[in-house]
């Protein structure tokens, strides 16, 4: 009932800052995607909340998978992720993108109920209308159902149930504290979290490091110990700014705002953003619970604690994050996200990155392969990650995200897909 109330305030709210608007302020406003606007905020409230990489890959799947269900419930497009399409055709399909995401974030961040109560309000102030049938209510109610299902539906996935006690092993190639952290790795429970789209965590687990006795290990850790060192002699300055720069933002927004970009170069409508949304969001969550998943089973050991032994003193550039290392994560994500892009706009499309921790900065590329190396360096070159894990990373990615787009969101019966 609480709920109602506040969409009936939102609403009265956005109905008087219509009145106050300009003539034909509104209908230049109606023309904003609200799949792309609403994913903005989505990057906002994580930043906000300082979510960790890790978890935001997967809650970024759950807010896009709400964003989808609302407008494809409305348009009947494409096959649903979980809610089906019951909603009354006349409603907005733009107010009700708004409210699913709205409903869901406010659901996992209520300490940002203010903010987006207010991107709310301005959203559906943006919106006219025109049909003379309420058209803005039933999709904000729409919206609204459908946000609340994918909460309940996403809260009982495993994600924030109590982990198992973790035993340590200290046999070499076994995970051990690294400098930073202390107790069992973190996000553990992502190793048994329920995918979207994979039919189980395992479904693409690698095949493991290679022996610790093997040429392939000794040459990877060799490059590591070379140019990941914290004051590496033959680290460069650009090499040095490149790990940084994919460090200190989270995938997600990395990627959702190249999404977002080349989705309004290319002019996609709301049913098409909504879905690319999803694809690579979805393809994020379902690949960082694979790598985790392979994470936990294998409990490889990190860099620093590898060269420790031979070189007390080594330290990588940056704190190594407190998880195991093998398949690197982000060389994970980050092919399951190019993958998705790819499939959309091409290989060969020109794009660029931008970093928050890096304001100013930006890295160009002309192919998504070209960043997804970038990013398997970059872990390198942080002192992070084995090549070997990077490798293995990028064809996890690559595998989930071709699973994910060959089983989700398909065309619907004489739909055109489009």
């Amino acid at each position: 009932m609480r709920a109602r109330l506040t969409f009936c305030a939102l609403l009265t709210a956005a109905a008087f800052v219509i009145a106050l608007a300009p003539p034909g302020a509104a209908a230049g406003s109606a023309r904003a995607n609200m799949a792309i606007q609403w994913n903005r905020t989505m990057l906002a409230t994580f930043a906000a909340a300082s979510l960790p990489p890790a978890a935001a890959n997967r809650m970024a799947g759950v807010v896009s998978a709400a964003t989808f269900d609302a407008v494809n419930g409305i348009q009947r497009r494409f096959t649903p992720i979980h809610v089906q399409p019951a909603a009354d055709p006349d409603s907005s399909p733009q107010a009700a993108a708004a409210s699913a995401s709205y409903t869901t974030l406010v659901a996992f961040f209520p300490a940002q109920k203010p903010a987006l109560d207010a991107a709310l309000a301005t959203s559906l102030a943006s919106l006219e209308d025109d049909s003379g049938d309420g058209s803005i209510a039933k999709g904000v109610e729409w919206g609204d159902f459908v946000g609340s299902q994918i909460v309940t539906w996403r809260s009982a996935d495993g994600f924030s149930a109590t982990a198992p006690p973790f035993t340590f092993q200290t046999t070499p190639g076994f995970w051990q504290p690294t400098p930073g952290g202390a107790g069992a790795p973190k996000f553990r429970t992502l190793a048994t979290t329920t995918p979207f789209a994979l039919t189980s965590p395992s479904q693409f687990r690698p095949a493991g490091p290679p022996s610790l006795d093997s040429q392939r290990y000794a040459t990877d850790l060799a490059e590591v110990r070379a140019f990941g060192r914290q004051d590496s002699s033959v680290r460069t300055a650009t090499q040095t700014q490149t790990a940084v720069f994919w460090q200190v933002d989270t995938p997600p927004a990395q990627w959702d705002r190249v999404a977002d970009g080349l989705a309004q170069a290319n002019h996609l409508n709301l049913i098409k953003t909504a879905r690319l949304l999803a694809l690579v969001n979805i393809a994020l969550a379902d690949s960082i619970i694979a790598v985790f998943e392979a994470k936990n089973f294998y409990n490889f050991w990190r860099p620093v604690t590898a060269i420790a032994g031979a070189d007390p003193s080594w330290l990588p550039l940056m704190v190594t994050p407190y998880f195991q290392e093998y398949p690197s994560a982000h060389s994970g994500v980050s092919a399951a996200a190019g993958t998705v892009l790819a499939s959309f706009f091409g290989e060969r499309t020109d794009f660029t990155v931008t970093s928050a921790g890096l304001p100013g900065v930006e890295r160009s590329f002309s192919s998504f392969t070209d960043a997804e190396n970038q990013v398997a360096d970059a872990r390198v070159w942080a002192g992070f990650h084995y090549r070997f894990s990077c490798d293995d990373g990028i064809a996890l990615g690559r595998q989930v995200a071709t699973y994910v787009e060959s089983h989700l969101m398909l065309p619907a019966e004489d739909s055109g897909g489009d």
